[in-house]
């Protein structure tokens, strides 16, 4: 099957696919929010997973359009998972796509656009693609020679659109909702759980850092994560003072609620991290084995805290990196406690964001 490439002039309809994770859709927000600067008229569709579309509702700029694409990989032999894929296909190949503008550089996301019929589909070139095969389903590939995932993601737009516009200051997110399980006061917010344990910070770390905040500062640490997170964040609480932590656990709407009203927030290399830099709240963000010139906050409210010989590694190692592990927990109050001289609330840092290294 193939399908002829056209002129992205001016296109009517077009499919953007980015279908997961958490911090890869916030990194492509920017993206779309230029590509629907640069062509304002076009009605635009995201194609995402189910789980992350509160990420990206109500948004003026697009409509989003969930897909389970995942549970269809992981299912592909179920008759239900065909007739799932088909529907939603239909559904898509109904909309009459000019243009799909493909962010997610693996054949899955590729092949879905493809399947959708849009007169174009555009992509990453083959440098920048996770699986190389995907250019062959691609009528056009644009260079992306930026070191940041999200500049990647900005330069695909820019060089498919010819522009040369910076990217908005600020991205468009929704409210969320806030949880009655979150403290009445000021709160440092934490999510300890990463896509993989080597990026984690061991869980005595969060374990004496509550102390610290709640013996210095009187200031409860709130542990978020997704309810199948518990046992791993109790036995956290259960290693600190009573009092110091609080259990979240949270919906998407929930997190952002929390990260909005959090006083400061204390995160690792994960997606409720990138939630609480694209809503420039400030904090620390601990690196270890992930380098943060890719994948780091962009805010300048976001301090990094590594150490400078940290190796980078993306392999997904089943125990705590020892460059995570070497991030003491008072070296990482000593960074934080400044940020409460100032109760009851918190201002936003203006100085330009630095990255520290140990």
């Amino acid at each position: 099957m193939s399908y002829p490439a056209t002129q992205t002039t001016d296109p009517e309809r077009i499919l953007v696919v980015r279908l997961g994770a958490m911090g890869d859709v916030l990194h492509t927000l920017p993206a779309v929010e230029l590509l629907h600067e640069a062509w304002p008229q076009a009605q635009i569709t995201w194609v995402v997973e189910p789980r992350w579309t509160p990420l990206l509702e109500s948004h003026p700029g697009f409509d989003v359009f969930p897909a389970p694409v995942q549970r269809w990989t992981r299912n592909w032999l179920s008759p239900q998972s065909w007739r799932e894929a088909q529907t939603v296909l239909r559904a898509l190949r109904s909309r009459r796509f000019d243009l799909a503008v493909v962010f997610h550089p693996l054949i899955k996301a590729t092949l879905l656009a493809r399947l959708a019929r849009p007169k174009a589909t555009v992509g990453f070139d083959t440098p920048n693609l996770r699986e190389p095969l995907s250019r062959l389903l691609l009528n056009r590939q644009i260079t992306a020679n930026r070191e940041h995932v999200l500049d990647k993601n900005l330069a695909l737009v820019r060089g498919l659109a010819g522009l040369r516009k910076e990217a908005p200051d600020h991205v468009r997110l929704p409210p969320g909702k806030l949880s009655p399980h979150l403290p009445q006061g000021d709160y440092l917010l934490a999510s300890p759980i990463a896509g993989w344990r080597s990026k984690q910070w061991p869980a005595e770390h969060f374990a004496r850092l509550a102390a610290l905040a709640w013996g210095q500062r009187g200031l409860p640490l709130v542990l978020d994560g997704a309810p199948t997170d518990a046992q791993a964040l109790q036995e956290i609480a259960d290693s600190a003072p009573t009092g110091s932590c609080r259990l979240h656990l949270s919906s998407i709407e929930e997190l952002i609620g929390a990260t909005r009203r959090a006083a400061a927030v204390v995160g690792v290399d994960s997606g409720p991290l990138h939630l609480a830099d694209a809503l420039d709240k400030p904090g620390l963000a601990l690196f270890g084995p992930t380098d943060p010139k890719r994948n780091g906050p962009r805010s300048r409210s976001l301090t990094v805290l590594r150490r400078a010989d940290a190796p980078i590694s993306y392999r997904r190692e089943p125990e705590v990196a020892s460059s995570m592990r070497a991030l003491s927990p008072e070296q990482v109050w000593a960074d934080l406690a400044p940020l409460f001289t100032s109760p009851p609330s918190l201002s936003v840092v203006g100085a330009p964001k630095e990255t520290k290294s140990s």
